[in-house]
């Protein structure tokens, strides 16, 4: 049984594209495949789930689903604009959108901002120092940040998507497709 889980696990990994697309940037080329992995997740989830659904709440003290998509797009900015450079700020999405509709327009243009980010960067570059909510950091622990906090939210998003009968967009190519045959016996 080990064994058949590590030729599965191999085969994910060889079926996957590479990490980095360039061998002098391996740091900062993998920072931006986890990047397309998690915006690819999370815009699908937003995409996913019915606009009716978007004021859900799983219990009354978390965000509501349309308020972790807002919440997701307003982070592009506070992790991005350090990295940009351009004094960018976050527009405040969670606050002043509810429908589906915005909340995913205003989605895709934080990705679009947070991809000129990760689309620059090099390795070298990736090591200069920014000032984030006070504090020194690389700019590549920001970017690495950035995606590490989208996944964290669409991990939340994969608990309401599931709550309403949806399957997540991660989940979605490991089902199985239907039966076209039926049995005979």
């Amino acid at each position: 049984m080990m064994k058949l889980s590590v030729s599965a696990a191999a085969a994910c990994l060889l079926a996957l594209p590479a990490f980095s697309q360039s061998p002098a940037n391996p740091l900062s080329g993998g920072a931006k495949f986890l990047y397309n992995i998690t915006k690819d997740d999370v815009l699908k989830s937003a995409q996913e789930m019915p606009e009716a659904n978007y004021s859900f709440k799983p219990v009354s003290t978390v965000r509501s689903f349309g308020e972790l998509v807002g919440h997701v797009a307003d982070a592009q900015y506070e992790f991005c604009a350090p990295v940009v450079g351009d004094g960018t700020k976050s527009p405040g999405i969670e606050k002043n959108k509810t429908s589906k509709a915005d909340l995913i327009q205003a989605l895709q243009e934080a990705f679009a901002y947070c991809d000129k980010a990760y689309d620059n960067m090099t390795d070298a570059r990736g090591a200069e120092m920014v000032k984030f909510f006070g504090q020194n950091a690389a700019k590549l622990t920001l970017l690495n940040f950035n995606s590490a906090h989208n996944d964290e939210h669409y991990g939340n998003m994969v608990t309401y998507l599931r709550i309403k009968g949806l399957v997540p967009p991660s989940s979605q190519h490991q089902q199985a497709p239907p039966a076209t045959k039926k049995k005979t016996y």
